[in-house]
């Protein structure tokens, strides 16, 4: 490959790295199905925080923030890492609920107090969002592979969706975990490094600030306020809900070796979240000072390939591809598990013996990857975007019945399902209006679905509906006991 830029194989290099590691602990480690969807439920604090960040750490950390930043929101755009952190801190506190549960996936506990219909409409949903999650990784890694290569966009796009795909039918969450430290250690030391290399040879900060500022419509670019508090609050409940009702992100609880290693687990990947949150907004505005007129998209890659080293350049270009590959293939892990367990056991076959359930995990992780391969190659979808519209549609509607479902003894199964269709409902019918006065259509989905909950509850209640069952029972805190005790040894 002639004239292809040296860091190109440095990145290559990486990815076959992280496969190699992927293929050896898979064959290692995976020996039932619960090992491919859970980890055997043996994950550490520090496995787990590692695994935690490196699957929300992705394309919309890095590469999307960096666009973000050069394209609208400046240096106000790392608030989208932090409030991230803060809403897994926020986790941590439903961290001990979701441990306990000894559930897989999130519409199984759904089912379980409100049941079937509303069990169907939340799986839908949460596979949806998994699709464009997804979509959204392979748009990051694609973006940064075709400006390192050169190589044409569609077919790099092509490329790295098939990649994923296979990197993901190796091994399930187990191998994902493990090769997850490996990325988050370089992405966070990395460009922690790296930023103010780039910093420097793109002139230093007071240099970067009087080039932006001397464009008309920029001079606020370097200000922390300027995408506003109630968009950070809002971020900050955004992903509250989303982490909360998230299969990609609860399914790590799941595998928590115990209810202390979930909510340990979950702080530390908060505070590495928070520290590593404005590093992509500094590399985005180094680009936007020199490059003002280049794809948003691609303004991390040509910050890191203009102003430092190769070997800085194509470790950060490494280390991004690492990190949205490690996104993508936690997202695909999430979908297997949801429909191999919430659809296939549930309502095709439900007598399929556990070799049965790997062989359909890996056929599912083929499919979606090629699901998310056609959203990925729509190129007037933004990554960010594709999230926030994920996020939304998945947890807008779910997030009051499943949260309430844990803590509110006294509910039923229609409160619970008419909460969950009218808050998606309500969730859409405000993104496509525009998000009024600013306000998240996730944020207005789950107030309406919270109200609606709250006064559905009391409405059938009185007219004699019975209680719901609960999400936890004894059965399965005695469960949760044994798994524990069985880790200890």
């Amino acid at each position: 490959m002639s004239g292809v830029n040296p860091t190109f194989w440095i990145v290559v290099a990486y990815m076959a790295v992280m496969i190699g590691i992927a293929l050896f602990v898979s064959l290692r480690k995976v020996k039932s199905a619960e090992d491919f969807h859970l980890a055997g439920r043996s994950l550490g604090p520090l496995m787990m925080a590692g695994t935690l960040a490196a699957a929300e750490i992705g394309g919309g950390s890095t590469v999307g923030v960096a666009q973000r930043a050069y394209s609208s929101w400046g240096l106000s755009a790392g608030w989208y890492v932090v409030c991230a952190g803060i809403g897994i801190f926020l986790v941590s506190f439903v961290a001990p609920f979701l441990r306990r549960s000894m559930a897989t996936t999130v519409p199984e506990i759904v089912a379980r107090r409100y049941g079937t219909p509303s069990h169907i409409i939340t799986t839908l949903l949460s596979l949806l969002t998994l699709f464009v999650a997804t979509a959204a990784q392979v748009k990051a890694t694609s973006a940064i592979i075709g400006t390192v290569s050169g190589g044409d966009l569609f077919t790099v796009t092509i490329m790295v969706a098939i990649v994923v795909t296979i990197y993901t039918m190796m091994g399930g969450l187990v191998s994902v975990a493990f090769t997850d430290i490996v990325h988050i250690i370089f992405i966070t030391v990395g460009m922690a490094i790296a930023m103010p290399v780039i910093l420097q040879g793109a002139g230093g900060w007071d240099h970067v600030q009087q080039l932006i500022v001397s464009r008309p419509g920029f001079e606020d670019q370097y200000s922390l306020a300027k995408v506003g508090w109630k968009t950070i609050i809002g971020l900050i409940l955004m992903y509250f809900m989303t982490f909360s009702t998230g299969q990609e992100a609860v399914q790590r609880y799941f595998a928590a070796r115990d209810i202390k290693t979930a909510r340990l687990g979950s702080f530390l990947c908060s505070l590495l979240m928070a520290l590593y949150g404005f590093i992509p907004a500094v590399i985005g505005l180094c680009a936007l000072a020199h490059f003002p007129d280049i794809p948003a998209a691609q303004a991390m890659p040509i910050a890191a390939m203009n102003f430092a080293p190769m070997i800085i350049a194509g470790l950060v270009m490494a280390s991004v591809v690492a990190a949205t590959m490690s996104s993508a293939s936690g997202n695909l892990i999430a979908s297997c598990t949801l429909f191999t367990k919430d659809i296939f056991q549930r309502y095709i076959n439900t007598g399929v013996s556990d070799r049965g359930v790997l062989i359909i995990s890996k056929l599912v992780v083929l499919v979606m990857g090629a699901c998310s391969l056609i959203i990925a190659l729509n190129p007037d979808i933004g990554i960010i975007d594709l999230l926030v519209f994920g996020f939304t549609m998945r947890s807008a509607g779910a997030f009051a019945p499943f949260l309430f479902g844990f803590i509110v003894k006294n509910v039923t199964r229609t409160a619970g399902l008419a909460a969950i269709i009218l808050g998606s409902i309500a969730a859409l019918a405000w993104q496509i209006a525009g998000e009024p006065y600013g306000i998240m259509s996730l944020v207005f989905g789950s107030v309406v679905s919270t109200v609606t909950f709250f006064v559905a509850v009391k409405i059938t209640l009185a007219m004699g509906e019975p209680v719901a069952p609960p999400a936890i029972t004894a059965e399965h805190i005695e469960a949760n006991r044994l798994s524990e005790e069985r880790n200890r040894k």
